[in-house]
């Protein structure tokens, strides 16, 4: 990143130490970051863990929509809608 371990982070105007674990929604365009734990229940968690969103799975933001919700992934292979209600309960450690 050039910066050492910090990335400035477009949306909040605030660096954050990306050694540390961050809610996905903090994972910019063209970062990727490892899953560390989804603090999700019921169905949406059923449907993140089916496709395979699971503890140490690379995951890559691909862009946010024009007003910001949702944000594209690439998870797997597949491309991803999640909104940001969802990103901010999804745990990652940048790569």
């Amino acid at each position: 990143m050039g910066m050492g371990s910090f990335l400035i982070l477009k949306y909040s105007e605030r660096a954050v130490d990306m050694n540390k674990c961050v809610n996905l929604m903090d994972v910019s365009p063209g970062q990727r970051a490892l899953v560390k734990g989804i603090e999700l229940k019921g169905s949406m968690r059923r449907r993140l863990l089916d496709i395979g969103l699971i503890e140490n799975t690379e995951i890559e933001c691909l862009g946010r929509s024009p007003c910001g919700d949702p944000s594209a992934y690439l998870i797997r292979g597949a491309v991803i809608a999640i909104r940001s209600e969802e990103c901010r309960r999804i745990r990652v450690c940048a790569r």
